[in-house]
């Protein structure tokens, strides 16, 4: 094309955009002869890939950051790769500021970080690393990784509970991990369903030891003075306001309570504010629906004892006829809900994008080329069927060339382990 020669310009119009408006292929819009030709290239909305922005990897010592799995009053949950190991790990992420204005919060994070460095069960989640950055004023803890938690699959189903084999499967596994909290001396006191995780083959995890106390390894019994749990799980004693009360029959209280809830799908005790739920839980008065057998009601009713003497005990509940008897599993057994937006039901890493952003690098916004190179590559024919397509040799102004950044080794030596 000779200098001075006129360069089609074009548009690109989304035809359903615009369903009054009748259009043809290829449309040349010329008043003025000695004007730039001006051409429509037709487009169906169809053909239009929105693709998300890629975001950046994000390391945290060795551990690589993915998507959210959770929030809560303390902060925020994500899953991460260990980058030496490859494990799949979740990370609790915490900001000081935001623990400064809950009561005792930064009390609470201590205490479970210690509690949790010196415990090691099978049934109890594990603290595997803690990282602290002073200049952001956050605490990342790194534990290992959990598929969800009961709340998230007892939600999943329509009648908000779990059938009979498969709450008799979480509650076994949930008194042997109490047994092993008991007997290092720790007091739970916030058991309910959302601190109930499961790993991938439904291995039970006792999480959230934020509000836990440990008991004097002198004390003669187990009396505690303070409670911060959920109100729905709380016992008689605590909601008619005593001043001291026996700190494993709390626990039993609350797993009573997590029980009828998964077999039922209700509560016991219910209070349109917390005022009146205390005066309830208080009463003691409740009901077992017909439908469970006598067995689980029988311990149902032993579990929920108003006079904290009259309750039953860890080792009473491990004994129980119910707790003993085997169950076959039923196909009514609920699978692990969906995540995401999108559904996955296999509950894939969301590490992955960010392991490619890693080891490979990803195009930078300055490597994308501009409107005027994609309207032209892509116009087929001129206003008068003579003028050629115009491509120019380089759109990207000189200011935006820069170096493509190396593509990081990090994870060149990964093992598994």
């Amino acid at each position: 094309m000779a200098d001075g020669d006129m360069v089609p310009q074009a548009m690109t119009l989304v035809e359903d955009e615009y369903p009054h408006v009748r259009m043809d292929p290829f449309i040349s819009i010329m008043e003025d002869p000695d004007e730039v030709p001006f051409i429509i290239h037709r487009v169906d909305s169809n053909e239009i890939v929105y693709q998300p922005r890629r975001r950046k990897a994000k390391l945290i010592g060795k551990y690589l950051m993915g998507d959210m799995l959770g929030e809560g009053s303390y902060g925020k949950v994500k899953e991460c790769i260990d980058t030496e190991s490859l494990c799949r790990r979740a990370v609790k992420i915490l900001k000081r500021r935001k623990l400064r204005k809950i009561p005792n919060g930064e009390q609470n994070v201590q205490r479970e970080i210690q509690l949790l460095k010196r415990l090691q069960h099978r049934h109890v989640i594990r603290l595997l690393d803690v990282h602290v950055n002073d200049e952001k004023q956050k605490m990342y803890l790194i534990m290992e990784y959990c598929v969800c938690e009961l709340q998230e699959m007892l939600e999943s189903t329509k009648d908000k509970k779990f059938p009979i084999c498969q709450s008799h499967n979480y509650f076994g596994q949930l008194v042997e991990g109490l047994e092993y909290l008991h007997g290092q001396g720790i007091v739970h006191k916030d058991i309910k369903p959302s601190n109930l995780l499961l790993t991938t083959d439904e291995t039970l995890r006792i999480t959230d030891l934020g509000v836990a106390e440990k008991l004097d390894m002198f004390a003669e019994d187990d009396t505690c003075r303070t409670s911060q749990g959920s109100p729905a799980f709380q016992p008689p004693e605590i909601a008619n306001g005593l001043e001291t009360f026996v700190g494993f029959k709390v626990d039993v209280w609350a797993s009573g309570v997590t029980l009828y809830n998964m077999t039922t799908g209700l509560y016991p005790f219910e209070g349109d504010n917390i005022y009146r739920l205390f005066v309830n839980i208080g009463k003691g008065e409740y009901t077992i629906p017909d439908t469970l057998d006598s067995l689980l009601s029988n311990l149902l009713t032993g579990m929920l004892q108003t006079e904290p003497e009259k309750r039953l005990g860890i080792q009473q509940i491990k004994r129980h006829d119910w707790v003993i008897k085997k169950l076959s599993r039923t196909p009514d057994y609920v699978p692990f809900p969906p995540s995401g937006e999108e559904g996955d039901v296999y509950r894939s890493m969301s590490v992955v994008q960010y392991l490619e952003d890693l080891h490979s690098g990803s195009p930078s916004d300055d490597e994308e080329y501009d409107d005027s190179q994609i309207f032209s590559d892509n116009i087929p024919y001129s206003a008068n069927n003579n003028a050629q397509p115009v491509v120019k040799e380089n759109t990207i102004p000189e200011h935006k060339h820069k170096k493509k950044r190396a593509k990081s080794g990090l994870l060149a030596s990964c093992k598994q382990s």
